[in-house]
């Protein structure tokens, strides 16, 4: 068994792709499954016999906006290994959502907008890939537009990233003209064709250096002088510094246009981390080949419009899961079965059998299970993994059923989205579910609340803005002063920790210096 556990180990591949707004990420996304034939054209789900659109922004939410919400894990398999791709949203506000599924992967794609660079929330989500020692390939999208020169993005990336970038593929040709790329590893010149809408994989050809020269012209003989400057400077992709998050190795193309995608899916099975020994709460190695555990980094309702269902998702750490076997909840000491285990592609899952170190297993209608649980074999030995991250809110508001004979309906929404971490719902000790709070790290959390409360659970809300500046974790001790001060109310989170909210960020500053004593814990993602 443990030699099993450890080969299958060896053929995964868990990673997230992470980018600002409309860098192209969800595009490559669906070109990666394209490539590995999980689908036959872009946005026809080849299991499914195209029936239904792939596959990750599969919110409708998500598809009239034209963002990601949500994310969404893809598992496909690619040269003989088995790829597990956690697709992310982009957007600012939904953070958090971003963050979970940082602490499930083994690495990370970067994908940069040639046009635009380095963006703030790029920059952002980078540090929680360097606070969690996580290697990262950066794609230079949109090569095929006017843009930066590469140059001047692979200096963004040393300058503001502090990763060296070591460029694997390089361009050829000019904004609005992209013909291919060198690929400086093995200094073959890979010339694409475009198909119609990128619908199709792009049709490659390997042209030698002599060849290149005279079919390319200009093209070709700035592209070569520029690879000869970072041979110069010896920028060459180094597998030991990758891995300890000093260099990133730099791939070029365009997703819209396939070009590039194939090298950039080929460089996840190469160079990317397989699952490795993952760390306790005590910094002990749970070793790949121990008993089954996993953790919860997710959880998602109504994926399934036809079943209102639960789903858990939970990274397995280690050891062999079968389909059905019992495995205990760290948090809550109690045991729960897994017959309804499956293997999730987009909305759409598959029921499976077995599962292996790295793999994301959907665990559907797991009721007791919440975003951060440690699970393990009941057979074996118990384990408690460090906690998810979490973000401090910056808004807040209040919520009411515009229909108050929907009551039942708005309280469980409020529940299950809360569980989920779409919202922080906050409840008065006293008053229970009479008039909560809603904390967020932005107000696009509101939007995506409001909207699933009406379509999912048929409680339409009236939403009101909250005066709140501000958020501290508190104790009891510490928060019977604090209700005796202006502008401070007492609240409960849904993990039982009390938090004081202050009208005031100024107000609280003070109270901090003037009465250290208090328990004010700001909320810091880990």
């Amino acid at each position: 068994m443990s030699e099993q556990v450890l080969n299958e180990a060896r053929r995964r591949r868990t990673f997230a792709i992470i980018s600002h707004p409309d860098a192209g990420k969800t595009t490559l996304t669906e070109k990666f499954l394209l490539y590995a034939g999980a689908i036959t054209s872009g946005g026809a789900v080849k299991a499914h016999e195209g029936r239904r659109s792939a596959t990750s922004d599969w919110m409708d939410m998500e598809q009239k906006r034209g963002i990601s919400i949500t994310s969404t894990a893809l598992n496909f398999p690619y040269r003989d290994h088995e790829l597990n791709l956690l697709d992310t949203p982009g957007h600012r506000d939904f953070s958090e959502d971003t963050y979970r599924v940082l602490s499930a992967v083994d690495a990370v794609v970067m994908v940069l907008d040639s046009a635009k660079g380095i963006e703030p929330q790029t920059l952002k989500l980078f540090e929680v890939c360097r606070s969690r020692n996580l290697p990262v390939i950066t794609f230079l999208n949109k090569l095929d537009r006017p843009g930066m020169e590469p140059f001047e993005l692979l200096d963004q990336i040393e300058e503001q990233i502090q990763l060296r970038p070591t460029p694997a593929t390089w361009p050829v040709g000019s904004f609005g003209d992209l013909r291919g790329v060198i690929d400086r590893r093995s200094a073959v010149f890979t010339r694409f064709t475009r198909t119609a809408r990128g619908s199709q994989i792009a049709p490659e050809e390997d042209v030698d250096a002599a060849r290149a020269a005279v079919e390319e012209g200009a093209h070709w003989e700035k592209a070569a002088e520029e690879c000869g400057l970072l041979d110069a400077i010896e920028s060459d992709v180094d597998l030991p510094s990758f891995l300890a998050g000093e260099s990133t190795p730099v791939f070029a193309g365009s997703a819209l246009t396939n070009f590039g995608v194939r090298h950039l899916l080929d460089a996840i099975v190469d160079l990317a981390p397989a699952p490795s020994a993952r760390l306790d709460v005590d910094d002990k190695p749970r070793h790949l080949d121990e008993p089954c555990s996993a953790f919860v980094f997710k959880v998602q309702a109504n994926m399934d419009r036809n079943h209102r269902d639960r789903i858990a998702f939970a990274r397995i750490c280690s050891g062999r899961f079968d389909r059905g076997m019992v495995m205990m909840c760290e948090r809550t000491g109690r045991p729960f079965a897994t017959k309804y285990a499956s293997t999730v592609f987009g909305a759409e899952r598959t029921t499976i059998d077995e599962a292996f170190p790295g793999d994301v297993v959907g665990l559907v209608n797991a009721t007791g299970l919440n975003i951060g649980d440690s699970l393990y074999d009941e057979t074996g030995p118990s384990v408690k993994f460090p906690p998810i991250p979490s973000f401090s809110p910056e808004v807040f508001a209040t919520a009411r059923p515009v229909d108050t004979g929907k009551t039942k309906q708005f309280r469980k929404g409020l529940d299950q989205l809360n569980e989920e971490g779409v919202v922080q719902v906050l409840k008065d000790p006293d008053w229970g579910d009479a008039s909560p709070v809603l904390a967020a790290v932005g107000q696009l959390q509101f939007d995506v609340f409001a909207n699933r409360l009406e379509f999912e659970f048929n409680a339409p809300i009236e939403l009101s803005a909250a005066p709140y500046q501000a958020i501290r974790v508190t104790d009891k001790g510490s928060a019977d002063v604090l209700r005796e001060k202006v502008g401070v109310r007492i609240l409960a989170r849904f993990d039982g920790d009390l938090v004081a909210l202050f009208e005031n960020k100024y107000a609280l500053q003070r109270l901090e210096q003037n009465e250290p004593d208090l328990v004010l814990e700001p909320i810091i993602a880990g």
